[in-house]
């Protein structure tokens, strides 16, 4: 059973549709949160998108969310879907396989 989070950790699963890969932005995204201290991940999907989980405190996350609506220098960001999640991921920030 997973701890459960503090009042100020909030844990996002977000989706990122555009042009969006083959852009670098897995890495940016990977650096980016790194920068932050969030914990997650990152990955291709086939469909085209970027898929992520960011954990943290809840105003760092907002300011994740906010630099993905821009993304990488060489990404086109068409629309972001979010969801709330329960479960916070491990510490690090890890970029993994596509899906």
């Amino acid at each position: 059973m997973a701890e459960p989070q503090d009042d100020d950790t909030r844990t996002v699963r977000v989706r990122i549709e555009g042009r969006v890969q083959g852009v670098g932005c897995r890495y940016w995204t990977e650096a980016t949160a790194t920068r932050l201290g969030l914990s997650g991940w990152v990955r291709n999907r086939r469909d085209g998108s970027v898929e992520a989980l960011f954990s943290g405190p809840a105003d760092t996350v907002a300011e994740m969310l906010a630099l993905c609506r821009q993304g990488p220098p060489s990404a086109r960001v068409d629309r972001i879907d979010t969801t709330e999640e329960d479960d916070p991921p491990p510490a690090g920030f890890d970029v993994k396989p596509t899906a």
